[in-house]
């Protein structure tokens, strides 16, 4: 990692010492640059350099990382020159940034403490198994007008009659209809999946049916879905790290929304859904 790159890092975390900040009584200060009316002092500049060269493989040297400080504090000071503060677009960099600090303040330690236990991701593995399904797509392309939309269902009625009538196999019929290119060299075959990796309305309609159960039609943004069940998983056999992220994210989820729930709690707040119809 370059000098640019980590002093970019750092500087947005904490700004450089500026020469309103007084010194401790009775010390003298050694200033290693100054930019303007402002100061970069020999403290200042050690305790960020160690800083970067605590996270960084190849750091840079010391002369490369003052050059990216008095860099970094020039334009800070030609973006004030140039009043980019009043920018919108700053404007809501600026709010991001206070929003994310805010989260890291009140809930980063609490996040942090998360721990996800077996008993908890076995909880959570039985209401959502690993499944494994082949199935026949007809695609529609993003931004397809009604018509075309209509169209692609009525195509994908028609094949899912000739599937429940057909003395076809399902593969056989996958490589004859499916416009997946990747699943239909293999019978239509999308592998183990899981409620992570799977459009919801295609789990959900997946998880309730027997193995080698066939159901149509389900719509996802890539079109319509007839779907074969071809099995599912125990929880042994199941990919524990996928399991694990997955109750960890449910946990900081709940972290995030009790979070708000309090707080929102503070605020008058009026909403108007039926704007969004």
């Amino acid at each position: 990692m370059n000098g640019l790159i980590s002093i970019a890092l750092v500087m947005a975390l904490s700004p450089v010492v500026n020469a309103q900040n007084a010194p401790q009584a009775g010390r003298v200060e050694t200033v290693v640059a100054q930019v303007g009316t402002k100061r970069i002092t020999l403290d200042e500049f050690t305790k960020k350099y160690n800083e970067v060269r605590s996270q960084t493989i190849n750091p840079p040297t010391k002369q490369q990382f003052l050059e990216d400080m008095v860099r970094y504090e020039v334009g800070l000071q030609e973006a004030e020159k140039r009043n980019l503060d009043k920018d919108p677009i700053v404007q809501d960099r600026v709010k991001q940034e206070m929003y994310k600090a805010l989260l890291e303040k009140d809930l980063g330690q609490q996040v942090q403490k998360i721990q996800v236990s077996d008993a908890e991701m076995k909880a959570w593995y039985g209401k959502n198994p690993e499944i494994r399904t082949s199935h026949i797509l007809i695609e529609y392309r993003p931004g397809a007008s009604a018509e075309q939309v209509a169209e692609a269902k009525k195509r994908a009625q028609e094949i899912f009659q000739e599937v429940r009538g057909s003395k076809r196999s399902f593969e056989e019929l996958v490589r004859l209809y499916s416009d997946d290119p990747l699943s239909k060299q293999a019978g239509g075959d999308v592998g183990w999946q899981s409620r992570v990796t799977l459009f919801p309305s295609y789990y959900e309609t997946a998880l309730g049916m027997k193995v080698n159960e066939i159901k149509g039609l389900i719509e996802t943004p890539f079109g319509f879905h007839i779907i074969k069940l071809t099995g599912r998983r125990g929880y042994e056999e199941a990919n524990k790290r996928q399991i694990r992220a997955a109750v960890y994210d449910e946990k900081r989820k709940q972290a995030f929304n009790g979070y708000f729930e309090r707080l929102k709690k503070q605020y008058s707040i009026k909403t108007n859904p039926s704007a969004l119809q």
